[in-house]
């Protein structure tokens, strides 16, 4: 079997798939929007899509997003092009993003807790002898 890529080009294979070349984009100004990373990061190639990642419930940037370019080689490039500079007044972390790791149901809070945490037997509510 034979291991050897072309020079240049980095494959990133998780489970026999070669991933999609998509980019991680950190520490961004939460006044940035979607169509501002669009015009920014297609001076490195062919954008495919850009997902700026809001909180669910207020609907406010939560400072990342996702940019997929065309090809491989165009998400290297902006790599090198954008890691470390400045968007907004902020220093941008841009690199290959990394597969999204599965996470038990609930986000992290177990569903049966009970309640507040004092008679766990009746609840969590303190019920009268008389």
């Amino acid at each position: 079997m034979c291991d050897e890529r072309p020079a240049g080009i980095e494959e990133y294979i998780l489970n026999g798939v070669k991933m999609e070349p998509k980019l991680y984009v950190g520490n961004l100004s939460y006044s940035v929007t979607e169509e501002e990373l669009r015009e920014f990061f297609a001076q490195a190639g062919n954008i495919k899509s850009v997902a700026l990642i809001r909180d669910r419930d207020t609907g406010r940037s939560k400072g990342f997003a996702f940019v997929e370019y065309e090809t491989e080689e165009e998400a290297q490039k902006a790599i090198g092009m954008f890691n470390g500079t400045e968007l907004h007044e902020r220093t941008l972390t841009v690199n290959q993003a990394r597969p999204r790791e599965e996470r038990p149901f609930g986000g992290g809070f177990r569903r049966d807790s009970g309640g507040g945490g004092r008679n766990q037997r009746s609840g969590g509510r303190r019920r009268s002898n008389w």
